[in-house]
């Protein structure tokens, strides 16, 4: 694995540490917020406000660290944050407390994702960014499997004990930002002498990035408006008859599928095309979400988290790779970090309608919209999809 470098085994084990530490608390989020008084709506306006938060922030540092020519010190800073905010949500229970502490960590993330996925992509050429990216969801998603696992193991000891937990995962947390201080700097020219980054300047990209890029991004973005949260599908299984161990066993299955074939998928991307793997993971999404709508059968749930599991393998570091090969590299930050920002715009819209849907015309409405949707997306990316480095 000569295209592996040391840089990006850093980040692959530093995102690994930090996706342990949140997903340690992922499963017990909800249940904690409650237990210090949160309702569910205001839980709901606490995730919204986070998610925003990130999205918005992930455009203007993704150009920050562009125009400045730095990479590292926003990838350090944002792993701090983060790590910062576990201890905060139990230290401070007041709920504009646990609102700043949700924001921090967001913040951290926002700060940390242009920056870390364009020292990845300089760290690849275009004919292994599906290696280098597949390898670092890889690592990263193996904390999602490991976090719920000892959060599990834990809770299992020490019932309801939340607040420890969240001291725990403040371990995993400085663990991260001590592996990101091994990091090194590449030189770059800086253009902040000519450039001064406001907020919401990055959405000016959007105007000054290749047709190429609009393209591409117009049509993830199109998946993302119906790609909802997968606390639906987890609702889905446990409506169905499941025990919340089971729910989150689900769900740690899914991410160990995620996990294993992150890799695997990047390779044969760089072989097939990253435009033709990204199609096929759409397809699985269908399947899926079709599935999801019909299905009893418990056992069948495993088979659906196994192809949701592939599905992810097969976009989420693909339609990075994918963006990183189309535009220049010097705008790299900028380009994934406009891109996500949208992304998580439309993430809440796409759960609010599909939290509609569902209230107004019952479960299988809203994963056959999904499904059906995503059919056009589908067609989207076969006949006007741009073809460079596809």
């Amino acid at each position: 694995m000569k295209y592996i470098t040391r840089t990006v085994w850093i980040l692959s084990l530093v995102s690994l540490f930090t996706d342990l530490a949140s997903e340690m608390l992922y499963p017990i989020m909800p249940v904690y917020l409650k237990s210090i008084g949160f309702s569910i709506v205001l839980i709901g306006i606490l995730e919204g406000f986070a998610e925003a938060t990130a999205g918005l922030s992930k455009g203007y540092f993704g150009k920050l660290s562009d125009v400045t020519a730095k990479r590292v010190p926003f990838v350090q800073f944002g792993y701090a944050m983060s790590a910062i905010s576990k201890p905060m949500m139990a230290i401070f229970i007041h709920p504009l407390w646990i609102f700043l502490a949700r924001s921090v960590d967001r913040f951290g993330k926002g700060i940390r994702t242009g920056a870390r996925d364009a020292i990845l992509s300089d760290e690849a050429t275009p004919q292994t960014k599906g290696k280098v990216f597949g390898f670092h969801r890889s690592m990263d998603t193996f904390g999602a499997v490991l976090g719920p696992c000892l959060a599990l193991l834990y809770l299992y000891y020490y019932p309801a004990q939340y607040k420890t937990l969240f001291f725990i995962a403040f371990i995993p947390g400085i663990l991260a930002l001590i592996a990101s201080l091994y990091l090194k700097e590449k030189p770059r020219v800086s253009i902040f002498a000519k450039k001064v980054v406001r907020p919401f300047s990055f959405l000016s990209y959007w105007k000054e990035s290749p047709a190429q890029y609009r393209k591409l991004v117009s049509g993830l973005l199109g998946f993302t408006l119906f790609n909802s949260s997968d606390v639906f599908l987890l609702l889905k299984v446990k409506e169905s008859g499941l025990s919340d161990q089971w729910v989150i066993g689900v769900y740690i299955f899914y991410n160990l599928i995620y996990a294993l074939f992150a890799m695997p998928v990047g390779i044969i991307a760089d072989r097939i095309g990253l435009k033709k793997t990204y199609i096929a993971g759409l397809i699985l999404f269908t399947i899926v979400y079709a599935g999801m709508a019909f299905n009893t059968n418990n056992y069948i749930f495993f088979v659906l988290f196994f192809l949701y599991g592939l599905y992810a393998a097969a976009t989420e570091g693909i339609s990075k790779a994918w963006i990183s090969n189309i535009i220049d590299k010097k705008d790299t930050a900028t380009a994934i970090g406009t891109y996500s920002a949208f992304q998580s715009i439309c993430t809440l819209v796409a759960s609010s309608l599909a939290g509609l849907i569902w209230y107004r015309y019952g479960m299988a409405a809203t994963f056959i919209v999904t499904s059906f949707a995503t059919l056009f997306v589908i067609l989207y990316f076969v006949f006007v999809g741009n073809k460079k480095y596809s």
